[in-house]
């Protein structure tokens, strides 16, 4: 069954969660995190270096027929990553939580399962270059530093991929976060990988890296 897009968002947007899965079964609460648990450290200023990041082994695909998102990709997932399809994202209601720039989301793998506290979104934007679609994805994303944009390949197609910081003034903290894009002959395909903090962003690496290898159309 197709679920709403979840936001790591601070406790106070929580209130939107509960209009988007109004109707549904209760949903399922984030996981406990204790402030000042992790060890001090410094604000990210420079993203990790994607070459040095090792890929997940696969367990199964995403993106193909009798998978949980029909895409216009496929690529593999890391064990216990559960993807889940977006509830009618393209209603004008939650726009501003299912759109980002030219892009749409249309399916979030969740790594909960996999003990870390994150997601891998897949969004997709019209025909074009897909560096104009990620650079106005990231563009609409507030509050961005350190923005790095390079031509690489995901599986054997051209992509580009941009890593960044994101300040959440709520929070009192920055954040890493990276994605990269394709173009396809259905339109452009943005995956995202975000996380609660830098160190849940780094671990989650070898997941996004396997989708990022093991990409191809279709």
């Amino acid at each position: 069954m197709e679920h709403p897009i979840r936001i790591m968002v601070p406790a106070a947007a929580l209130l939107v969660s509960g209009v988007l899965t109004a109707g549904c079964a209760a949903p399922e609460p984030l996981p406990e995190v204790t402030q000042g648990a992790r060890p001090a450290a410094a604000p990210s200023t420079t993203p990790a270096a994607p070459a040095t990041t090792a890929v997940a082994a696969s367990h199964a695909t995403l993106g193909g027929p009798g998978t949980a998102c029909a895409l216009p990709v496929s690529f593999g997932l890391a064990e216990k990553w559960k993807p889940e399809a977006i509830e009618n994202p393209e209603n004008e209601e939650f726009a501003a939580l299912t759109r980002q720039g030219p892009a749409t989301v249309r399916c979030e793998v969740d790594a909960k399962p996999a003990g870390n506290v994150g997601y891998l979104r897949v969004w997709t934007a019209g025909k074009g270059s897909a560096r104009a679609a990620l650079e106005g994805f990231v563009k609409a994303e507030e509050k961005t530093s350190a923005v790095t944009y390079r031509e690489t390949k995901a599986g054997a197609l051209p992509a580009t991929e941009v890593t960044y910081i994101v300040r959440n003034d709520l929070m009192e903290e920055s954040k890493e976060e990276r994605a990269f894009a394709v173009a396809t002959p259905k339109g452009t395909v943005i995956v995202h990988l975000g996380g609660l903090d830098t160190e849940e962003h780094r671990a989650m690496l070898p997941a996004y890296e396997l989708a990022k290898t093991t990409l191809k159309l279709g």
